[in-house]
């Protein structure tokens, strides 16, 4: 087969992947209902492209009447190219606002040379298009996370916060006036990667505030990219994992009601019999007894 020939059914292979991954998110989170008006984060990443990019595909095909408005923060970083994203939003036809706020001037004014501004700055950005969805009547906020960012987070905040959670697919905002849905919350990131270079999207570098070196998450993506390496399918795992979640047998005394256990209750409380246990037990029931 010739190269290029493979390389465009790859490109349609990968395609039909994303749009599949998102459609099943979208349908098992209930993300997006008739009448929605959704307000889609885009920030000139790969990822937000992507889900810009396919929610507009979306909107054709699906039985689901909504409308879609792809929104920009112009956090007024130095070097961000201002012109890019409404010049590419409008040649696709796709509806575009940007709103221009100076956060970038506020955070480095408050956070010392050579600490991370990324917790402040992402506090000013989340608060910033909470209000503006609010004000415009947008019913729904999608944000652009992936599997692996998903995961990255699950980890993050086991290791370093103490906590179990991660990243929903859906959620109701701080606020309580939003509700805030990730569509890409089943699609891998290296699919996004190959599809942002398939379909040419004008990319924005995520550096341009020089604050992006040794985070946290960038060691914990190194992290999982290196499981992921030396045991294929441990991502799939774990992700499953957070469909699958048995409170049970986890430690949270306020989640479940280990003072309120019975015995012969155990379909109700944390027991750890099986049907194969119970295969056993007859197995040896039904043999002889051995006699000296």
């Amino acid at each position: 087969m010739e190269p290029h020939k493979k390389r465009t059914i790859d490109a349609n292979k990968r395609a039909k992947r994303l749009r599949r991954s998102v459609g099943q998110a979208i349908a098992d989170f209930n993300m997006i209902e008739p009448g929605d008006r959704v307000l889609v984060c885009v920030s000139g990443g790969k990822d937000s492209h992507a889900m810009a990019d396919i929610l507009w595909d979306l909107k054709r095909r699906a039985p689901v009447d909504f409308d879609m408005t792809a929104f920009n923060l112009d956090q007024k970083q130095p070097g961000f190219p201002e012109h890019v994203l409404p010049e590419y939003y409008a040649g696709r036809g796709i509806p575009f606002e940007v709103v221009e706020q100076d956060t970038y001037s506020a955070v480095t004014d408050i956070i010392p040379e050579g600490r991370t501004m990324c917790g402040l700055c992402s506090r000013l950005r989340r608060g910033i298009v909470y209000s503006h969805a609010r004000q415009h009547g947008y019913t729904k906020i999608a944000l652009g996370h992936h599997r692996e960012d998903i995961l990255e987070t699950l980890l993050m905040n086991m290791f370093h916060g103490g906590t179990l959670k991660t990243m929903p697919p859906k959620l109701v905002s701080d606020d309580g006036d939003n509700i805030v849905i990730r569509p890409l919350a089943y699609c891998r990131e290296k699919d996004l990667a190959r599809y942002a270079v398939d379909r040419g999207f004008p990319i924005i570098p995520c550096n341009l505030c020089g604050n992006q070196e040794n985070l946290e998450r960038v060691r914990t993506k190194v992290l999982l990219a290196e499981w992921e390496k030396q045991y294929p399918g441990r991502i799939e795992n774990m992700m499953r994992s957070l469909q699958n979640v048995k409170p049970s047998h986890l430690l949270d005394t306020a989640l479940y009601d280990y003072d309120g256990f019975r015995v012969r209750d155990n379909r109700e409380q944390g027991s750890e019999s099986n049907a194969d246990d119970e295969k056993i037990i007859q197995f040896f029931d039904r043999r002889p007894a051995r006699t000296g």
